[in-house]
């Protein structure tokens, strides 16, 4: 394992983090504090609780996974992007340093970024309503389980597209929908019988609500169905990446 290769890469692209703060960090806590204002004021004060949890609390683990989702594929894609659009990476290819080492270091720093703007927002959360997190070593596992996977599928669009149009249009027209319809705003029982059952579809309304259950104990599927989805999606991720990788997709030309 060449440790010293993935530490470059892991510190380069936190160091390009710390350049952009800003826009890094700054600018996804700020819009995330405007839901909680907007949706606090102007939803909370018409729906008092949702299965028993007031609702400015109950929308708190749907706006750190939205942002911890966006983020993580933002991130990653951007990070993979940049050396193909300015040619760099066929130095990366070439250097002594395994297809796995590079994904570990790319990847390992887009979802280092995702945690710690997750963390973030729980914590200024705090300051908007009263946080309750009944089980904080699962809350981290799903955190990390989603910034991991979604990196993945951050990484794979980044190699993927050929251009800044490209490298936005899966995160804004498949993701971000598939977020807002995933029960980042209200749990999927009360939609009727047949929108419930078309919202399973949505692999996002698993994530939140595993995520939510390790807050208030209140799932709208259940928990091991929600870690095996997470599971299922990573090891599709890292089988994609491993096919690029093997057939030079996007890379070696």
């Amino acid at each position: 394992m060449n440790y010293r290769a993935i530490r470059a890469i892991y510190l380069f692209e936190m160091a390009r983090t710390w350049r952009t703060l800003l826009q890094s960090i700054v600018s996804p806590v700020v819009s995330t504090s405007l839901y909680f204002v907007v949706f606090g004021a102007a939803i909370g004060s018409r729906i008092s609780e949702v299965e028993g949890v007031s609702y400015g609390t109950f929308i708190v683990p749907g706006l750190v996974m939205l942002s911890v989702l966006t983020q993580s594929i933002a991130n990653a894609s951007f990070g993979i992007y940049f050396p193909k659009f300015v040619g760099t990476i066929y130095e990366i290819l070439s250097a002594p340093i395994s297809y796995f080492e590079i994904v570990l270091g790319y990847v390992g720093a887009a979802a280092t970024k995702s945690i710690i703007l997750g963390l973030i927002i729980l914590a200024t959360a705090g300051l908007f309503v009263p946080l309750h997190i009944l089980h904080p070593i699962w809350m981290l596992t799903f955190l990390v389980l989603t910034a991991v996977t979604f990196s993945l599928f951050g990484f794979i669009i980044g190699i993927w597209a050929d251009g800044f149009e490209k490298l936005q249009m899966i995160p804004m027209l498949v993701v971000t929908p598939l977020t807002f319809l995933g029960g980042s705003f209200y749990s999927v029982n009360m939609l009727p019988p047949a929108w419930h059952t078309v919202a399973l579809l949505n692999p996002v309304v698993y994530l939140i609500s595993g995520f939510r259950w390790s807050f208030y104990e209140i799932a709208d599927v259940s928990v091991s169905v929600s870690i095996g989805m997470t599971l299922a999606f990573l090891v599709m991720c890292l089988a994609i990446i491993w096919w690029i990788f093997r057939t030079g997709y996007r890379l070696k030309n």
